[in-house]
């Protein structure tokens, strides 16, 4: 068989993951939010460092359409807004916490 007939099967799974979770900021969002408990947007943004607002926004968004957070916002004034992670989120803390593992072995 001729190497341009060798079909590679493509894992939809990784993929999906992938389109969910390569924002740029995604991943360190999560990690602050589930292991670090910090819940308010400019605790992120502090923590986060190099990261605009606008750049946050989009992905605490992305990350709360896709079923990762949930956003409560108090409706007080000045405004208050607090992320949580939901239960899928919660069960992405271990792959997380693995990966963490990974590279502090790994990545010194």
């Amino acid at each position: 068989m001729r190497k341009s007939q060798i079909s590679v099967e493509r894992c939809t799974t990784i993929s999906t993951i992938q389109k969910i979770l390569g924002g740029k900021w995604k991943i360190e969002i999560l990690y602050y939010i589930g292991f670090r408990n910090i819940i308010r947007f400019g605790e992120l943004r502090r923590h986060i460092g190099d990261i605009t607002e606008s750049s946050l926004t989009k992905q605490l968004r992305e990350l709360e359409s896709d079923g990762f957070i949930h956003r409560h916002d108090f409706k007080e004034v000045p405004p208050r807004v607090e992320y949580n992670l939901t239960e899928l989120g919660k069960s992405f803390m271990s792959v997380l916490e693995v990966m963490k593992q990974w590279g502090d072995l790994n990545l010194k």
